[in-house]
C-alpha cells in the first residue's frame, strides 16, 4: 500500500518506515527535514510543516496515500486539520498513548476501556481528545485505528530514570555513584523496544480487523523500579547500583522542574493487557529489557550522548535527604 507517515524520523517511526518498507508497501515520511534518521534508501521523503494547512494539504494531494499513519499530533487542532486534509484515505492510524487514561489505575492490567476522567496530565487530554475527532471521522473521512504505546525506547533515544530523561544517569550508573529512585522502588515499570512496538503500527496498515478500533502496545515484562535498574547496571556491566529511596513527594518539592513524568505517571505502578493488539495486529513482544537496553546504551556511547555523572545536582539532593533522615533518626532516639 502507499503509506504516508507523518513523522517518519522520530524514535518509534523510524521503526515503523523500515518494517514498512520490508513488508512491501511505498513509504513517504512527510517531515520538517531537521532531524536525520537511518531510513532504507526506498522511502521518499517530503519536507513541511504539519502545522500548515496549506503543506497538509499539498502531501495529501501530492502522495495521495492509502494510508496515513501520524506520529506527531499532539493537540485537537492538529487532528481537526488532518481530518480535512486526508479526507477519503482508507485508514488514519493515529499514535496516541496510554497517558490517557487516569492514574493511578482503576485495575491491573488495564484493558482498552480504562477510564480516562480525570486526565492525568494535560499532554494525555490532548491526546485523549486526538483520539475522539479522529473516531469521530471514523467511517465516514476514512477508517481510524488507534494505538495506545506506553514506555518505549531504543536506538536514537534515551534511557529514562526517576529524574526524567537525563544521560548523565547512565554515568552515574556505570561509575557506581548513588542513584535516586523515587519512594520504595517498588512500583510498577514496563518499557517497550521501539522495533516491536513499530511492528504493531505495520500490522494494523491495511488491516480490516483493526478500523475503528484501540490498541495497548506495551511490554510483556513488568518490572519493579529497582529491577529497572539494576538491569541497567547489567547492561553497563557496572556493580550493583546504590539505590537511593527518596519519597515522591520530596522530590517533586525539590526538583519540580525534573519531575513532571514522576509525578503523572512513574509514581503508579501500571500494567497494560495487550491480548487485542497480538490478536489483531499480530503483536508480538521479542526484545527483552536486558536486550534492549544494552543495545540503546550502545548506541548512546557511539554517538558521546552520555552526560558526566555530575550534570545535575542529584548529589546535592541526596546528601540533603541522608542528613535529614539521619536528624530524624537521632531525634527519635533521643
Amino acid at each position: 500500500m502507499d503509506v504516508c507517515i507523518i513523522g517518519g524520523t522520530g524514535l518509534i517511526s523510524t521503526g515503523i518506515a523500515r518494517q514498512a518498507v520490508d513488508a512491501g508497501h511505498d513509504v513517504t515520511a512527510f517531515h520538517r527535514g531537521e532531524t536525520d534518521a537511518d531510513l532504507p534508501e526506498a522511502v521518499t521523503h517530503v519536507h513541511g510543516d504539519r502545522n500548515d494547512d496549506e503543506d497538509l494539504e499539498r502531501v495529501a494531494e501530492s502522495v495521495d496515500p492509502d494510508v496515513v499513519v501520524d506520529m506527531v499530533c499532539f493537540d485537537p487542532e492538529q487532528a481537526e486539520q488532518a481530518v480535512a486534509a486526508f479526507d477519503g484515505v482508507e485508514q488514519y492510524v493515529f499514535c496516541s498513548t496510554v497517558d490517557v487514561y487516569h492514574r493511578p489505575l482503576d485495575a491491573n492490567p488495564a484493558t482498552e476501556d480504562a477510564a480516562r476522567e480525570p486526565p492525568v496530565s494535560d499532554y494525555g487530554e490532548n491526546k485523549a481528545a486526538c483520539e475522539d475527532i479522529f473516531m469521530d471521522a471514523h467511517g465516514d473521512a476514512f477508517e481510524t485505528t488507534v494505538i495506545r504505546p506506553w514506555s518505549t525506547y531504543g536506538e536514537g533515544g534515551p534511557v529514562i530514570h526517576t529524574m526524567g530523561w537525563g544521560t548523565y544517569y547512565l554515568d552515574r550508573i556505570r561509575e557506581g555513584k548513588p542513584v535516586i529512585v523515587h519512594s520504595d522502588g517498588a512500583t510498577l515499570w514496563g518499557p517497550c523496544h521501539r522495533d516491536d512496538v513499530a511492528g504493531a503500527f505495520v500490522g494494523a496498515i491495511g488491516n480490516a480487523d483493526a478500523y475503528g478500533e484501540a490498541y495497548h502496545v506495551t511490554t510483556e515484562e513488568v518490572i519493579s523500579w529497582n529491577q529497572y535498574h539494576e538491569y541497567v547496571a547489567e547492561a553497563l556491566d557496572a556493580p550493583e547500583p546504590e539505590l537511593v529511596s527518596i519519597p515522591t513527594e520530596q522530590l517533586v518539592a525539590v526538583a519540580p522542574d525534573r519531575t513532571d513524568p514522576l509525578l503523572d505517571h512513574f509514581q503508579f505502578s501500571t500494567v497494560f493487557d495487550n491480548s487485542k493488539a497480538k490478536r489483531d495486529l499480530g503483536f508480538e513482544y521479542t526484545v527483552s529489557f536486558r536486550e534492549g537496553v544494552e543495545r540503546t546504551i550502545d548506541w548512546l556511547e557511539a554517538n558521546d550522548e552520555i552526560d558526566d555523572w555530575d550534570a545535575e545536582n542529584d548529589d546535592e539532593i541526596i546528601a540533603a535527604w541522608r542528613e535529614a533522615t539521619d536528624d530524624f533518626a537521632d531525634a527519635v532516639g533521643e
